[in-house]
Formats: structure tokens, C-alpha cells, sequence
């Protein structure tokens, strides 16, 4: 099956008030519709061969795979429902290039508070589902990402965290270019 198989359908627009499902680009969203093409087949498949091997070891209720069998299962059925809830009506959204931090940029940041700072790249995205390779993504509603979103090169920003008080020097922006 090719990405064009993953594509969304073409949809009505939506009432007013009512709320996408979820805000995605469209690299996440193809992504997230294997993944769930792939749990709802194979991923189902494999817990019912795991689950008929550990039946085979005598009484469930002590027997430890069984336990681990069903305790799987039960991760990959809330996953499985939690992609399709996402994916049920999202708004794909373009990322557009700019000179501000925005949703789908790569921001590369300078720690202000080391003596020999690393550089630190993330992915400011409006989901937590999307994805760049290499990078940690932070998405805009996040304490690093609030304090991103609006930021050039060179301007300095400070946020709080639970393990304290951060400040980071701006150092480079791109946009976000998904490997095709």
C-alpha cells in the first residue's frame, strides 16, 4: 500500500463550534493511519497467536505470559482507540517557512545556563504525534514550546519547569521538511 492509501477523505466543512478531532500535518496523519492499519491486523493477529501459546501452559490464572499477553492487548486496544479518535475529523494544517518560531519549525536552541553548551534541536509541533528524525518534539501548548511560538534567531526566553528554570538563546529556525 502506497501513502495514497493513507491520505484523508475530502470532508464537509465543519459546523461552526465544532472542534477538529485533532490538528496534524499531513506527514503525521498518513503516519498515524498505518499505524493503525498496522495494530488493527498484524498487532491483533500477534496477541491472539500470544494469547493461544500461553493458554497452553495450563491454568491462567497464575500463569505470568498469559498476564503479559492481556496486558498488551489492553495497551494496544487503547492506542488503537486513541488513533482513531484523533483521526475520526482532524484539521490538516500547513506549515508555512518564516522568520518566527511557528508549528512545524525545527528551532535550534543555545543553553544560556552552561558553561559549555550543547545546541538543542526540537520540533515545535501542535500535536504530540508528530514526528522529526533525530529530534525531540515539544509541542506549542508545552512550557518550552508557550515561550517559543513567536521568537526570532537571536532572542533569549526563559520558562519553568518542574526540574526549575530554563533559559535558552534562539539560534537557528527551519522548517520542518518531511523525508518523502
Amino acid at each position: 500500500m502506497g501513502d495514497e492509501d493513507f491520505l484523508p477523505p475530502d470532508r464537509p466543512p465543519r459546523a461552526p463550534g465544532q472542534e477538529p478531532s485533532a490538528r496534524l500535518t499531513l506527514e503525521a496523519y498518513v503516519r498515524m493511519r498505518k499505524e493503525l492499519e498496522q495494530l488493527r491486523t498484524q498487532g491483533r493477529d500477534h496477541i491472539a497467536e500470544r494469547l493461544l501459546r500461553a493458554r497452553e501452559h495450563g491454568d491462567i490464572r497464575e500463569n505470568a505470559e498469559y498476564d503479559s499477553a492481556k496486558n498488551e492487548q489492553g495497551l494496544m486496544e487503547a492506542r488503537i482507540r486513541n488513533l482513531e479518535h484523533k483521526l475520526k475529523d482532524p484539521e490538516i494544517i500547513e506549515v508555512v517557512d518564516g522568520d518566527e518560531v511557528a508549528a512545524g519549525m525545527l528551532v535550534t536552541l543555545r543553553p544560556l545556563d552552561e558553561e559549555d553548551p550543547d545546541d538543542e534541536t526540537y520540533l515545535v509541533a501542535l500535536s504530540g504525534e508528530e514526528r522529526a528524525a533525530g529530534v525531540r518534539t515539544v509541542t506549542a501548548t508545552s512550557p518550552l514550546g508557550s515561550v517559543l511560538i513567536g521568537r526570532r534567531v537571536g532572542e533569549r526566553v526563559t520558562y519553568e519547569a518542574p526540574g526549575g528554570t530554563f533559559a535558552y538563546e534562539v539560534v537557528e529556525l527551519k522548517l520542518h521538511r518531511p523525508a518523502s
